[in-house]
């Protein structure tokens, strides 16, 4: 991405575009580029996108949860001065992003969601990241996408890092089981803010199963599926993936 990242106090974060705000929230072994096409795209749609780095590694150990994750996004959201924006997260970007509605509703004024935690989470797939062994984790990695060409060296480099971090594996951990410890089932019933679910058909990470309990679940959602596509659709099939958002946007007005 060509964009400057902009750095004021404790934020750091991209800002492009005008006009109606969308805060984009990253998954865990995701980054901001994770989101270039949907930047692109909206950007000059009439939305001003934001997305800032979350502090992943950056929070002390015992604040590494989805709570203060989501009370940094509301921070952020103050920061760029904006009574209420649209929230997109994808993994625990979604469920940051999802409690972050549960907590300060009045500043959401939608939610959109893609392979999100908070009801079933696998990241791991079940078993400990092993440190030190390139090609299994260059197996996890493939394994996010329906197309494994989409893990590229670049992506697989990134992720081995780091789980060879301890402090970044210690906090990694932290996180998936902030993110167990966080299932929302029973606060979203409660949750009237309008929401587009749109997920990846052969997701293996968060399953099909997960997206219709979301749906079933919110009561004010919409569901769309992605043929051929893992777990970050926005990434695996940008075009279908602008295209519901951008056509769910237009039909709900926003």
């Amino acid at each position: 991405m060509t964009h400057q990242l902009k750095k004021e106090g404790k934020f750091t974060y991209l800002d492009v575009g005008e006009g109606k705000p969308i805060v984009v929230l990253h998954g865990l072994m995701g980054g901001l580029s994770n989101f270039d096409g949907v930047t692109h795209f909206l950007s000059k749609k009439g939305y001003r996108i934001l997305l800032p780095e979350l502090p992943i590694y950056e929070m002390p150990l015992l604040k590494t949860n989805v709570k203060n994750f989501s009370k940094y996004v509301l921070d952020f959201i103050n920061h760029i001065g904006c009574d209420q924006v649209i929230l997109v997260g994808n993994s625990l970007g979604g469920h940051i992003g999802l409690y972050c509605t549960k907590l300060f509703p009045e500043k959401i004024k939608a939610l959109v969601i893609t392979g999100s935690s908070g009801l079933y989470e696998s990241a791991m797939g079940g078993s400990f990241p092993k440190r030190g062994d390139y090609e299994y984790i260059k197996k996890k990695a493939e394994d996010v996408f329906y197309d494994p060409a989409i893990a590229t060296k670049e992506l697989v480099d990134e992720v081995f890092e780091t789980v060879n971090d301890r402090n970044k594996l210690i906090k990694t951990l932290a996180i998936a089981k902030s993110a167990i410890r966080h299932n929302m089932a029973k606060d979203l019933p409660k949750m009237n803010t309008p929401t587009c679910i749109i997920w990846g058909k052969n997701d293996s990470v968060t399953p099909p199963e997960v997206a219709k309990e979301f749906n079933e679940l919110l009561p004010d959602s919409n569901l769309f599926w992605i043929d051929k596509c893992g777990h970050a659709a926005m990434m695996e099939h940008p075009e279908k993936f602008n295209d519901h958002l951008y056509n769910w946007l237009l039909s709900r007005k926003f």
